[in-house]
């Protein structure tokens, strides 16, 4: 009697479960008809989306950054062919594109409806010194200390603090731990921080690159996606020393038994969770949507030893949500306008930060077209607001309370737009998106709180995604997802595992050319 192969159950349909897909078929020799994908949303990607139409309008929720040191990204992108040339990786692909259409912004802030300075950070010998205490500073000492506890008021008013916050999304009540990650992380990128050099971009938005490629290569070897499941508990039992799945619970009440030499590998969490959607004429309702990642961690988290502190990262929305908002239009002048004011050509300059605006809009006007089935004469960008909870500066509302009409409105009053000029988004579909829990991996944490991949006694189960620990990377990146699937497929294989964080932090060279960078205040 021939034995049942061992199966596969990946829990998130996000990166962490296609790019842990991968490595069980690359590295670790498993076939495709024996991994499925659990997801509870109709199309996988997770936060790497992007939907729609024309018509309709286009809508990207976000859009994580990538650099040349997101190795463990690279490795992964470098077996999926790309979407407009199979004969091509999608890595040799973003990098061809981005020899194309070199970065280099002219145009990062506003302020008044003008150009504002960026190429001065604002820091004053104190800020510098702290931000140098912080680098030196062990994550032990720091505990859950904010970056405001840990920076003078001033801080929060420089050009570096403008620019790093909207670039990453950081707030002041954020993690210290996690802005002390960041700063070591991306240290070498401090050169060319004020222009946002050394960042590279998709050649389209990340569903369209990234996602629908790597999502067939896993279809083609037999991988199930099961879309819109969602996944309400899991059975975990002791099996002598240790403890296994032994079932898998769905909404729909049925139950898949999972042997003990299945393997199970569950994504925590999800920073899209939750998301509502407005119109140009509505707001994205406050209360979230149904947010069955964060249903799933909670009810591990108590039934569970080992499951971390959900509750520390989504416990307090009004401290993780922001408002972003994407924009479909017909007419070419705001596409040429901000050609001739920012001085940049579409798609080589990325996000410019309304320093003075009360919602601290960003937006950027990608290379176009941003979706592959985008016509020729309609043209998408995308913006955010970081501080939404305060009324606008035109607009007297928070912006998460705003349609889509207001916030362009607001944008509009922001860039000091004519009545002439405003006639460019004239029919602009425009679609708001709330995400009450965006930020939420950045929130303080005690030890613990995000557990380890491979949980004490965890026998054929592991954790994946932006809430597992994983010493000096940094969350809302890509990186650190891809990074946690190749770890817990090594960690129950016994195959593969993530290539090291490469310690940039390390190099004198690069030490030295961010001192200089800091120390021209």
């Amino acid at each position: 009697m021939t034995e049942t192969p061992a199966l596969h159950y990946l829990i998130g349909g996000g990166i962490a479960s296609l790019a842990a897909a991968c490595s069980l078929i690359r590295d670790a020799g498993v076939t495709g008809e024996a991994i499925r994908i659990f997801d509870d949303q109709p199309q996988p990607g997770g936060a790497l989306d992007g939907t729609g139409e024309a018509t309709w309008g286009y809508l990207t929720r976000g859009g994580r950054m990538f650099e040349p040191c997101f190795l463990n990204t690279l490795d992964l992108l470098s077996e999926i062919p790309a979407p407009n040339d199979t004969g091509i990786s999608i890595a040799d692909d973003i990098l061809r594109f981005n020899e194309e259409v070199t970065g280099s912004s002219n145009c990062r802030l506003i302020a008044g409806g003008r150009k504002a300075d960026m190429e001065h950070l604002g820091l004053s010998p104190g800020d510098v010194l702290a931000l140098n205490r912080l680098l030196l500073t062990g994550e032990r000492m720091l505990g859950d200390r904010t970056i405001a506890g840990w920076f003078e008021r001033a801080f929060f008013d420089s050009n570096f603090w403008i620019m790093w916050s909207t670039m990453f999304s950081f707030q002041p009540w954020h993690s210290a731990i996690e802005m002390r990650r960041y700063l070591r992380r991306f240290i070498h990128l401090f050169p060319g921080f004020t222009r946002i050099k050394g960042i590279l971009r998709t050649r389209y938005n990340q569903y369209d690159s990234l996602i629908a490629p790597l999502a067939d290569w896993l279809r083609d070897r037999g991988v199930r996606f099961d879309s819109g499941a969602v996944v309400t508990g899991l059975e975990i039992e002791a099996t002598g020393a240790g403890r296994d799945v032994t079932a898998i619970t769905l909404s729909d009440g049925r139950q898949i038994a999972v042997r003990a030499e299945d393997r199970v590998f569950v994504t925590l969490g999800s920073m899209t969770d939750g998301a509502t959607y407005g119109t140009n004429t509505s707001a994205p309702p406050l209360a979230p949507a149904p947010t069955p990642a964060w249903d799933l961690w909670r009810d591990l988290a108590r039934s569970h030893p080992g499951f971390g502190n959900p509750d520390a990262f989504a416990g307090a929305i009004d401290k993780t949500a922001w408002t972003s908002f994407t924009v479909t239009m017909d007419r070419p002048g705001f596409r040429d306008h901000l050609e001739e004011f920012t001085g940049n050509r579409t798609g080589t300059g990325g996000l410019v930060t309304i320093r003075d605006s009360a919602w601290l809009m960003s937006f950027v006007m990608f290379h176009q077209p941003h979706f592959r089935d985008q016509p020729d004469d309609t043209i998408v960008f995308w913006g955010y607001g970081l501080r939404g909870d305060r009324n606008g500066d035109f607009v007297p509302k928070p912006m998460w309370q705003a349609s889509g009409d207001e916030i362009l409105a607001e944008l509009c009053w922001q860039l000091r737009l004519t009545p002439a000029q405003r006639q460019w988004f004239e029919g602009a579909r425009v679609l708001p998106c709330r995400m009450p829990y965006i930020t939420s991996q950045f929130m303080p944490r005690a030890p613990g709180d995000r557990p380890a991949i491979r949980p004490e006694g965890a026998g054929n189960f592991a954790l994946m995604g932006q809430y597992v620990e994983q010493p000096l990377d940094t969350v809302f990146t890509v990186e650190y997802s891809v990074r946690s699937a190749r770890a817990a497929v090594r960690a129950l294989t016994g195959t593969g595992g993530p290539i090291p964080v490469k310690r940039t932090d390390h190099d004198p060279r690069v030490l030295l050319r961010a001192a200089k960078v800091l120390m021209e205040i």
